[in-house]
């Protein structure tokens, strides 16, 4: 094995060396601390720590090119930024935008807010202009330092941060999740991160990606964007978020998984595995991480219009009541079968059985759902609905009509379906979540329906928020269709993961333990 340094891809330094125990214990003794990859094969130290590793290993480690341009802007730093005053009097926050709108006050606020740091998560819900408040942030950086705006975004989202930035005089550069570039332009950058909660987990290519853009030298500040940074109800995924911003918790990742995760370590399969999916202490990460992550409900931030929830239990007629039973029977016989003779992965086909389950109920739901979103078409009131399934979806429009938002158009084909429902030339917009439920809005809605609800709180509020928005004139009213234990069980859960995610968010107390999906349905299908 060659000896040498180089830039990880997560921009940090990795010592790629044989084992010799001499160079083990100078590495052991490097400050800032290394860490050993046994994945990589490597050691990885952060940046801070390569004044001492030229010390102990550039007579025998060679140096690539890459690092050596890191190190070479880390020697020469950016000039220093202004005084806060001096941003915010730059950001002309009293001044109206060039097409006549004028910012709320809250969205005054999160400019400041976001001026005042360096590395930063707006996490404020859905609707209250993120975009647009960290744009005007942006602007003042760009006047008061000559630097570029990059913003990393969906590419459905592109044309929405395009418009925002011709409305305030900005070239951005924009990219999106798939592709992220690899390195910042020298003259310092803004990096903006839309949807930050993509990169929840640490070890996909994508969070890579952008933990070596928040590590870069030439980066003048990062601002994640997101209205659910804990999406799933596990701190795990706030980890990689606190990483970008440089927070001090996520110096040191097993102490943080200790001490917010339930981290343990636990046999499985004859191996020792490390578990860290459970919450504690959140009380405690709640005031650790509140002067870096701004988190704003919108009733505490606009009048808006009421939002309700009815919770509708689908009745079957008796001849349907008993297909349904029938094919859910044999789905599960079917799993019980694959597991007696060991053909079944224990966690990924326990979920696989879920979602087959699921997709039944969205079946037998339809002419419930036909109905009820018949009616509301009979007063002229404008619906949305969502759900999981694209079958389910395109059922829907072949028998009701209006426009229909799948995965399968094109962004800029979406943009069109969207804006002629705001327009009043469609009364109903059918969508899939993954497509519908992010980044459009749909204020013009009255009535938003939730065939079935996504597993994450987050989902099933971007969703629903897509219409409960800046705009709206009139109240909203979500209707959630269930049917079957399947659907209890989500929405079960979803309650108990929303319920985790305001303890961290909103200052809760208390702790919860909760029970993981995948040993919920084993049970449930024990007990079927």
């Amino acid at each position: 094995m060659r000896c040498l340094l180089r830039l990880g891809a997560s921009g940090r330094i990795e010592v790629i060396s044989p084992f010799d125990a001499v160079t083990s214990a100078q590495l052991r003794a490097i400050r800032p601390r290394g860490a050993w990859l046994p994945q990589r094969r490597c050691w990885e130290f952060p940046l801070e720590a390569a004044a001492a590793l030229q010390g102990q290993l550039a007579d025998r480690f060679p140096m690539e090119p890459e690092l050596e341009r890191w190190l070479a802007w880390m020697a020469q730093p950016l000039p220093p930024l202004p005084p806060h005053r001096e941003l915010v009097q730059a950001a002309a926050l009293a001044q109206p935008l060039a097409d006549g709108r004028r910012l709320f006050a809250h969205q005054r606020a999160a400019v400041r807010w976001l001026l005042a740091r360096r590395g930063a998560v707006l996490a404020d819900a859905m609707g209250l202009g993120k975009t647009l408040s960290s744009l005007v942030a942006a602007r003042a950086m760009v006047r008061c330092a000559q630097c570029r705006i990059l913003v990393v975004a969906p590419v459905g989202l592109h044309d929405h941060w395009r418009s925002e930035g011709l409305a305030l005089g900005l070239q951005l550069e924009l990219h999106s999740w798939a592709r992220l570039p690899p390195e910042l332009p020298p003259a310092g950058t803004v990096l903006i991160v839309d949807e930050a909660h993509y990169a929840q987990n640490a070890r996909t290519v994508r969070s890579q990606g952008l933990l070596r853009l928040a590590r870069h030298p030439r980066l003048r500040a990062i601002w994640l964007l997101t209205g659910t940074p804990m999406k799933n109800g596990r701190p795990a995924q706030l980890f990689p978020l606190l990483a970008a911003i440089d927070h001090p918790l996520a110096r040191h990742q097993r102490a943080y998984e200790e001490l917010f995760c339930q981290g343990h370590w636990r046999d499985q399969g004859g191996r020792r595995v490390w578990q860290a999916t459970g919450a504690s202490n959140l009380a405690e990460l709640h005031r650790l991480t509140r002067p870096l992550l701004l988190h704003r409900r919108k009733q505490d931030c606009l009048d808006l219009p009421p939002k309700q929830r009815r919770c509708i239990a689908v009745e079957l007629d008796a001849a349907a009541a008993r297909g349904f039973q029938h094919r859910l029977q044999g789905k599960v016989e079917d799993y019980r079968r694959r597991a007696a003779r060991g053909e079944v992965r224990r966690d990924a086909e326990v979920l696989a059985v879920l979602t087959a389950l699921r997709q039944i109920a969205s079946e037998y739901k339809l002419p419930a759902a036909r109905a009820l979103i018949t009616a509301l078409l009979a007063r002229a009131e404008p619906v949305v609905v969502f759900t999981a399934f694209s079958t389910t979806a395109g059922l829907l429009h072949g028998q009701l009509g209006g426009a229909l938002l799948t995965g399968g158009l094109a962004p800029s084909r979406r943009q069109q379906l969207v804006d002629g429902f705001q327009a009043g030339r469609q009364r109903l917009l059918v969508a899939t979540y993954g497509t519908g439920g992010l980044g459009f809005t749909l204020h013009r809605a009255r009535h938003v329906v939730l065939i079935e609800r996504p597993w994450t709180p987050g989902d099933a509020e971007q969703a629903e928020d897509r219409c409960h928005r800046i705009g709206m004139g009139a109240p909203l009213c979500c209707h959630w269709l269930q049917l079957g234990v399947a659907d209890q069980l989500v929405d079960g859960l979803i309650a108990s993961k929303a319920e985790r995610i305001a303890l961290l968010l909103q200052r809760g107390e208390r702790q919860l333990r909760r029970r993981g999906l995948a040993a919920m349905v084993r049970q449930l299908i024990r007990d079927w």
